[in-house]
């Protein structure tokens, strides 16, 4: 049995200025109606406009082709059969109205057939306006009747501050389950949310299972079932400062059916953007999490949250942002797909978390990410500090685990500037290579001494190499402002030594990567070609290593795609290439084998600079001997020394 208690709240529903409804009703042109009767018949004949002004409900509905259902500006309609919202349709993305417009679809319904008219949620994304219908509206002051859908709230019970056990089902298009904003704070324990049919934006949340927006606002899940299918169907929005805490939940969303007049290559206009731009090797149209605006946070705990493709938990279109993962699982299902996205400034937690990715972990466009253990003091530091609101008793039904990477492609992907910290008995396995760095100032830091480990498919641990991303294509004539039709070419001729770049020191525009108390088997490779390639004269790649053993080649390089060129059907070949050791051009490799370290080199290796501890060396296989040149002339490696120039170790 149903029980929802709504506060008081006057509803302003305009008076109906047609007759009572006969028990069967066919609309002449245009028509006013409103009824709550049940067991009528309502037939919208093709040709004519059925406008409702309160909601109305019916045993029988019937939409021929041609027919329409209106309801008065200011004012929603949303069509539930038996609690489940359905028949709502978008218009196409051509549409003058961003195509964020729905309409009941034509066809025949039967049940118990409600045509709920509520309050207008209209809400603003860049210059267009999307028109937000959902089962439950939370403001402050809690459920907000008059702008939402009861009929679509199927069991359990609903407050201003909760709602237990309910489920939400939906096979309509763009139908959004609970919308929290304004500073309300609320708790969905045990929901049950399946929506199937395409949303059309998540950088708004349009079409989201669950959205948490603005200043003040917390919303709080708690052994949720969220199971979405649709393009850009999210199962959970955290926008605009507020707090969203998923716990003891399991999320999944799977693709849906791009609409035909969507550009096959896509767009980077994030107004439109309803599949993953294939620039970043990736597939899909749909993306589990979003987590968007100015210092929001997002944090799962003890969950499950997994996409088809596209990706997991992203962070886009905000700043400052927190995204946190506690003893949880990250996926794709479908083969390809990233673990996280991390853009503007944001910081991601990943403790005790397992990841079973199609291709990346984690997607870097400048951010601060740490992977580790979810320690009793680590976790309750998080609690405290993202305001998680664990209690006493469920921080301790968090045992301690390390997270594990496991990766189809890469661990990490650069396209920006920022960091990585990866510690405790976190263990690191990739297809192919670890870190994969696109001449950009990435940082990776990995601290052994707990047991975190670092086991590369192709033997590949870093890669800095340049950007192989095409570029979006500025349009006209289309709602879009871009499309991702670029090409990318692969230079071809030697690469021309800059003047400027100084290869034998670090300069802080480098990548990094630092080793402390692990062994590690593989190879370091920058194949970055500057003087003026890309608009940049030059990059190093600087290692260090304290404590620790290295097995494998470190050497500037020259990298080559598989390819020459990459378009949009190419598109799995971005990132992937082979290198050939070559000598320093702008491409330094500065290593530091610090106290306790030992590289053993296994091929030909190129640097710019190489610094050995008191009881660092420099050594090769067993029966086998390795041999420096400095600048052409032979050279003995000596503990505590520092050798520049053009340096070169080969294996004999």
């Amino acid at each position: 049995m149903q029980d929802i208690t709504y506060r008081a709240r006057p509803r302003a529903l305009l008076v109906a200025v047609a007759a009572a409804m006969a028990p069967t009703l066919t609309a002449p042109a245009v028509a006013h109606a409103a009824t709550r009767k049940a067991g009528r018949t309502i037939t919208v004949a093709s040709g004519d406009t059925l406008e409702l002004t309160e909601t109305t409900t019916a045993s029988v509905l019937t939409i021929e082709e041609g027919g329409v259902i209106t309801v008065l500006d200011g004012y929603s309609l949303s069509l539930t059969v038996n609690g489940v919202e359905t028949g709502s349709e978008l218009a196409e993305l051509t549409d003058g109205y961003g195509g964020a417009a729905t309409a009941i679809a034509a066809g025949t319904y039967k049940g118990t057939v409600i045509l709920n008219v509520a309050e207008a949620t209209d809400l603003a994304y860049d210059d267009l306006t999307f028109p937000f219908r959902q089962a439950l509206y939370v403001d402050a002051d809690g459920v907000d009747e008059s702008k939402s859908v009861p009929s679509a709230v199927l069991g359990g019970t609903v407050t201003d501050t909760a709602a237990k056990s309910v489920r939400l089902l939906s096979d309509g298009e763009a139908f959004n389950g609970v919308y929290v904003t304004g500073g309300g704070i609320y708790t969905l324990t045990k929901p049950r949310i399946a929506y199937t049919g395409n949303g059309r934006c998540d950088f708004i949340g349009y079409g989201a299972a669950v959205v948490g927006t603005g200043e003040g606002t917390t919303l709080v899940l708690d052994g949720a079932t969220i199971r979405n299918e649709g393009v850009v169907r999210t199962a959970v929005i955290a926008d605009a400062t507020a707090n969203v805490i998923v716990k003891n939940s399991t999320i999944h969303c799977a693709n849906g059916t791009v609409p035909d007049e969507y550009p096959a290559s896509g767009t980077g206009d994030t107004r439109y953007m309803i599949t993953v731009p294939w620039m970043l090797g990736l597939s899909g149209n749909v993306r589990a999490t979003n987590l968007l605006g100015a210092s929001t946070k997002a944090s799962y705990i003890n969950s499950s949250i997994s996409s088809e493709t596209w990706g997991a938990l992203s962070v886009d279109g905000g700043s400052n942002c927190t995204l946190t993962a506690i003893n949880s699982t990250i996926a794709n299902t479908g083969g390809e797909g990233y673990g996280s996205y991390a853009i503007g400034n944001v910081t991601e937690h990943f403790l005790g978390c397992t990841f079973d990715v199609g291709d990346y972990a984690l997607i870097h466009w400048g951010a601060s990410a740490h992977y580790g253990d979810s320690t009793a003091d680590a976790v309750a530091d998080l609690n405290d500090s993202l305001e998680l609101g664990l209690t006493s008793a469920e921080l301790e039904k968090l045992k301690e685990k390390s997270t594990t990477v496991n990766a189809g492609r890469f661990m990490v992907m650069w396209y920006a500037a920022g960091s990585v910290t990866i510690d405790g008995g976190t263990e690191v396995n990739t297809g192919e290579t670890a870190f994969m760095c696109k001449a950009v100032a990435g940082k990776v830091t990995v601290d052994g001494s707990d047991g975190a480990s670092v086991n590369p498919g192709n033997g590949i641990i870093f890669q800095l190499m340049d950007t192989d991303r095409p570029s979006s294509v500025t349009v006209s004539g289309k709602p879009w402002k871009t499309e991702t039709t670029g090409t990318y070419t692969e230079p071809t001729g030697s690469p021309t030594k800059s003047s400027s770049w100084v290869t034998t020191s670090a300069q802080s525009t480098d990548a990094q990567a630092t080793f402390t108390d692990i062994d590690l088997k593989g190879d370091f490779y920058n194949s970055v070609r500057g003087g003026g390639n890309a608009s940049l004269q030059g990059q190093n790649l600087v290692l260090g290593f304290t404590g620790s053993t290295v097995e494998g080649v470190i050497s500037a390089g020259t990298a080559k795609h598989n390819v020459s060129t990459i378009t949009s059907a190419e598109y799995r070949e971005i990132s992937e290439v082979t290198n050939t050791p070559s000598a320093v051009v702008n491409n330094g490799v500065i290593v530091t084998l610090g106290s306790g370290s030992t590289w053993t080199v296994t091929g030909t290796s190129y640097l710019s600079a190489l610094t050995l501890s008191s009881d660092a060396s420099v050594t090769a296989a067993s029966g086998k001997t390795v041999t420096l040149t400095v600048d052409g002339t032979e050279t003995e490696i000596k503990a505590s020394s520092t050798y520049t120039g053009a340096l070169t170790l080969t294996v004999a």
